[in-house]
């Protein structure tokens, strides 16, 4: 599973515009979504490439066997037709942003 986290000494301060600005820098359109607390995201995939990155709270995903609790500032790659499931962890919300390569 490729994550990648948020640096301060790379990426300067984390914001949700500061993150938002990184994923668009790579040419991904970016869609911001609030998740509530218990939210399940029962095994699924996707048509296109995308990235979910997390601005707040706590996101579980699981993708090829392998389990990771994403933070703010944490980005994971989801490969297009690859299955995974996704939970909010904990009692706050999770605000993400779906990221979807431009064509």
């Amino acid at each position: 599973m490729q994550i990648e986290h948020w640096h301060s000494d790379h990426d300067g301060p984390l914001s949700e515009l500061a993150l938002r600005h990184k994923l668009e820098r790579r040419g991904y359109q970016v869609t911001r979504y609030e998740y509530s607390p218990g939210m399940f995201f029962p095994a699924h995939d996707h048509a296109d490439d995308k990235i979910d990155a997390i601005v707040s709270g706590c996101f579980r995903i699981t993708m090829q066997g392998q389990e990771a609790l994403l933070m703010a500032g944490d980005l994971v790659v989801i490969p297009k037709h690859v299955i995974h499931t996704a939970e909010v962890v904990g009692d706050e919300p999770v605000v993400s942003f779906d990221a979807v390569r431009l064509s």
